[in-house]
């Protein structure tokens, strides 16, 4: 079972920071290897709305749909996958550092496919150094 955690400080108010990363149709524009994340319910986002995601891994086309089972409004979101080739839970928060600061937390948990549970900590180590970046690239996109 992978189990990873990642944050990073973000130089914008919190309230504007969940918004921009509860709203998954922004994951393209900064999770490394997206291509699309399509809402497939009508907002507003809560308990129970639903999203698909197509992302590029190692040369091949990835869909994954997700429902989100946690909710709370500039605070938290939890996701997990409903289909695709890995189950994979998510939870982002976002909690003030002062009037204009604010930490992003990941915790990703999912369970590698076929063999590649028997790389469990190669795999675990490729996915935290992913995220890692990935919340790299939010920061600077955010702070731009």
């Amino acid at each position: 079972m992978t189990d990873i955690r990642s944050s990073v400080i973000i130089g914008r108010p919190a309230a504007e920071v969940f918004e921009f990363v509860a709203d998954m149709a922004n994951n393209p524009k900064w999770q490394k290897g997206q291509v699309s994340c399509v809402w497939t319910s009508p907002p507003p986002r809560a308990v129970g709305s639903t999203y698909d995601q197509e992302a590029r891994f190692a040369g091949r086309t990835i869909r994954t749909s997700f429902e989100v089972t946690e909710f709370e409004p500039g605070r938290r979101i939890r996701i997990v996958s409903t289909s695709g080739p890995m189950p994979i839970d998510v939870t982002r928060t976002v909690a003030p550092v002062g009037d204009d600061r604010c930490e992003v937390a990941a915790h990703v948990q999912g369970e590698p496919p076929g063999v590649m549970r028997l790389f469990g900590g190669m795999v675990d180590k490729m996915v935290k150094r992913n995220v890692d970046a990935d919340y790299t690239r939010l920061k600077a996109r955010l702070e731009q």
